[in-house]
């Protein structure tokens, strides 16, 4: 049998059938401490597609390093075709200070490419894009909503441009595949670029673990395996099934409604609940009087996201809500406004 040749990846060359943790050098703290990107390399023995799992893109985000953390617990080198590549931390310093951000207040997930003598931001964008991403023929970005909001678990990409990835995306196998247009300076722009189809998966929210999400992206990933060949269950062994309840929505069009009036958001609809057009699905009271205004929806949808937080403020982001328009239409999404907060508007697109 023909061995198969090493996976090489920074200064390190992994042998086929073996599991190995590379270190790539990021920089040093302020206090000369090395920042490393730690890699997780499953080669296996036989031949097959690379892939990449990432997480912590955004460092508050982390759901995605319990996902990564299980699947590695759950795969090994021998049991798969190909090479898996898993990123548990990007964002080494926002995971460590609980922030989305980089230290210097840069979004990691607006800095791709990157360049290798840029800001810190650039340089971090730029290795993991040239020694993870473009080794790779697709991947999976994982992310959660930002703080005090959650998602319902979706997988987001440009299904219109890219049928395969379409493809990947059902066999995920989550409620809803929502189609989010590229921005400049996004890990997906850069990496389809480059020629790697990129899904990014959303559930649950920032610095908290939401059981439900991290089962549905564990079942996930392992499912987008088993399509491209890289898995070969035992006999008698089944696939996980598929975390949906009901036939998978596919969304070209998203908005937030927005709160119209300051006050207490009183609701009890979920995540996942299904809307009416010019339903009634919350309501914003004032505390001080008798008195309240209504939130209707302004499509029939699904709800994607919503706040956490009971005391809203006008014009806070209340309810993500997606639906299918119609072809040949743009989809509706509300633009970010000039000097808003980004916290509040960039996890729409990814």
């Amino acid at each position: 049998m023909v061995t198969r040749k090493g996976f090489e990846i920074g200064t390190e060359r992994v042998l086929a059938g073996t599991k190995q943790l590379v270190d790539l050098p990021v920089s040093r703290l302020s206090n000369h401490t090395p920042v490393t990107l730690p890699v997780h390399v499953l080669h296996g023995h036989e031949p097959g597609p690379t892939m990449f799992v990432s997480a912590a893109v955004h460092g508050d985000e982390l759901n995605g390093v319990e996902i990564i953390r299980r699947l590695l617990k759950t795969l090994g080198a021998g049991s798969i075709r190909g090479t898996l590549l898993c990123v548990p931390i990007v964002n080494a310093y926002g995971f460590i200070g609980r922030s989305r951000y980089l230290p210097d207040r840069r979004d990691l997930n607006r800095s791709f490419p990157g360049t290798p003598n840029g800001s810190l931001a650039a340089r971090l964008a730029h290795l993991f894009l040239n020694e993870v991403v473009v080794r790779s023929q697709f991947g999976i970005d994982l992310h959660t909503a930002a703080v005090h909001r959650v998602n319902l678990p979706q997988i987001r990409s440009a299904f219109a441009r890219s049928p395969r990835c379409r493809e990947l995306g059902h066999a995920f196998g989550v409620d809803v595949m929502l189609e989010a247009p590229e921005r400049p300076g996004s890990l997906r722009k850069a990496a389809r670029e480059k020629g790697v189809d990129v899904l990014v998966y959303e559930g649950g929210e920032g610095l908290r673990f939401d059981e439900f999400a991290i089962r549905a992206g564990v079942d996930g990933i392992i499912n987008v395996m088993l399509k491209e060949g890289m898995l070969q269950l035992p006999d008698g062994v089944a696939a996980p099934a598929a975390t949906r309840a009901r036939p998978t929505v596919i969304a070209n069009a998203s908005r937030w409604l927005r709160a119209p009036e300051g006050g207490v958001l009183r609701t009890s609809r979920r995540i996942g609940d299904a809307v009416s057009e010019g339903e009634t699905i919350g309501a914003v009271a004032n505390p001080y009087e008798d008195c309240e205004t209504p939130i209707r929806a302004d499509h029939r949808g699904i709800i994607i996201g919503r706040t956490t937080l009971p005391v809203v403020n006008m014009g806070d982001a209340l309810f993500h809500i997606a639906w299918s328009q119609e072809l040949g239409h743009p989809p509706a999404r509300e633009p970010q406004r000039e000097g808003s907060d980004p916290l509040m508007d960039e996890d729409e697109i990814i």
